[in-house]
């Protein structure tokens, strides 16, 4: 979210039921694979990276113990996007009890936007995102600042707005 003194509308999406997703079909050259170990680096300079745009700037302040702290447990998965190999987007899920996944960050690096890329990789977070296991629902929250296909993006998979709030 944005620090700046302009106002924005923040949409909470949730999705309460797996049988809401309206998948988007992946490309071929679309790879999406699981992070294996936390790597604060690689979650910092993606926050840096895709969220610059958008004003991501919450977690600038950050020192790197923050972020180990932050990456480093078991209720976060990060998913790192890629084409012919190269990164292209993430997206990070986190579990909370009782059986809440966020969707804390998803994005694109802005040389890989309007690539038809996002449906894909948003239909591939809520798949994972269910598949904690005892999840009853999945949620995420965007802006007016955000994309202006993000909120689009969201209700087209299944999304279903629950609160709006002026910030």
């Amino acid at each position: 979210m944005s620090q700046s003194n302009e106002t924005s509308t923040v949409y909470y999406l949730q999705m309460l039921d797996p049988g809401q997703l309206s998948p988007k079909p992946a490309p071929p050259e679309l790879e999406i694979t699981m992070v294996p170990e936390p790597d604060f680096k690689l979650n910092r300079d993606f926050y840096t990276t895709v969220g610059a745009r958008w004003e991501w700037t919450e977690r600038l302040v950050w020192n790197d113990q923050q972020w180990s702290d932050y990456v480093d447990r078991p209720q976060l998965q990060t998913w790192v996007a890629r084409v012919g190999g190269e990164s292209i987007g993430y997206f990070e899920l986190r579990y909370e009890e009782p059986g809440d996944v966020e969707i804390i960050y998803f994005g694109l690096l802005d040389q890989h936007t309007g690539r038809g890329y996002g449906g894909p990789m948003l239909s591939e977070a809520v798949r994972r995102a269910w598949a904690f296991g005892d999840v009853r629902r999945v949620w995420l929250h965007t802006c007016t600042k955000d994309h202006p296909a993000a909120l689009d993006n969201y209700r087209s998979r299944g999304f279903e707005i629950y609160d709006t709030k002026a910030e």
